[in-house]
């Protein structure tokens, strides 16, 4: 059981909360975004050995879940959201500049194992739908699928792909309902109004579950990122890498970094460095960043929670650099686990 938590705010000061507003609907293509693929009898328990989640509770066609997958020390090498469209596949979404890296790393750990990892992402393509009437959409035109249509289950098994499409649901932005919709590229989203790629990534980051990129991988612990209070963190599943700096994290209470929904007036990058007040020793780390609706930057700051907690001005990529204000987490933190 961790340490009970200080007081973290759920939502930014009044005067600020303009900064965060967000109501845009409807459906875009993700070409940020990449899949793995991990088929086999075995994938179930070869994955169940590498991620944070619990894998072998994911039942063919339910919910999707975040996972981590770690390095020896605990640090995030990479984020996903996985889902299980049959019995013995798997697909795992995440940046698609880390596929590549991805691919041949796990492909070490196979061994003997009855499991293919491969980069799925020119075959599937990933759009994202944010909205009740989007997702609804989807949903309406997967019940629609013909037993006999290219586009169903049987179809795409014939084809060599999973079944698709797949519904992923996602934590919700400012009250709105995200999920991503996987389906074969080339094959239209869901009817629905058009969204931007920066409505996307506002949401993405207004939502406050950070995605693991380049200019992040090996920063984080998964509770740093508060994965553990998003459901990507299981912490009775036995081991996988990183798994004793992880549980050791948890269980004797050291968490001294959260992420934090935030806005800048300025322009600022993911992965750039936090400074509080004129200390030229970074306090935290930009884990990811988007344009803001209504001027400057949304972002997601892995920071020591006395700083955020703190009354000095927090800044972006120098002790003189662009202030970052309302500093929030939008869900609750999980405290027994």
């Amino acid at each position: 059981m961790t340490a009970p938590a200080p007081q973290i705010p759920s939502a930014p000061p009044a005067r600020l909360a303009p900064f965060f507003a967000f109501s845009a609907e409807g459906a875009c293509p993700l070409p940020m975004l990449g899949v793995l693929r991990a088929s086999g009898e075995d994938a179930a328990k070869f994955l169940q050995a590498q991620l944070t989640q619990d894998v072998l509770e994911m039942r063919p066609g339910g919910p999707a879940r975040l996972a981590a997958f770690c390095t020896p020390k605990g640090r995030m090498s990479a984020s996903f959201i996985i889902t299980r469209p049959a019995e013995n596949e798997f697909l795992l979404v995440c940046s698609r500049e880390l596929i590549a890296g991805l691919v041949k790393r796990l492909s070490l750990f196979v061994m003997r194992a009855k499991v293919k990892i491969t980069d799925a992402s020119s075959a599937i393509a990933c759009h994202g739908l944010i909205g009740a009437a989007a997702i609804a959409a989807a949903q309406t035109t997967i019940q629609a699928a013909a037993p006999a249509d290219a586009a169903s289950p049987e179809g795409q098994a014939a084809s060599g792909l999973p079944p698709l499409p797949q519904l992923a649901e996602l934590p919700p932005a400012c009250g709105l309902p995200r999920a991503l919709w996987l389906a074969p590229a080339g094959a239209s989203a869901p009817a629905a109004s058009a969204l931007s790629e920066d409505d996307w990534l506002a949401a993405e980051v207004l939502a406050g579950v950070a995605r693991i990129t380049s200019a992040t991988a090996g920063a984080f612990v998964p509770q740093m990122l508060n994965y553990e209070s998003v459901g990507g963190v299981h912490f009775h599943k036995g081991c996988y890498p990183g798994q004793e700096v992880v549980a050791r994290s948890q269980f004797r209470g050291v968490i001294k970094r959260r992420a934090f929904v935030a806005h800048c007036a300025a322009a600022v990058q993911t992965g750039q460095e936090i400074f509080v007040g004129g200390d030229d020793q970074p306090a935290g780390l930009i884990a990811l960043a988007a344009a803001a609706p209504g001027g400057g930057s949304l972002v997601i700051a892995g920071l020591q929670i006395a700083a955020a907690l703190g009354s000095e001005p927090l800044h972006a990529g120098n002790p003189g650099g662009p202030r970052l204000e309302g500093l929030h987490i939008p869900y609750e933190l999980a405290h027994d686990i």
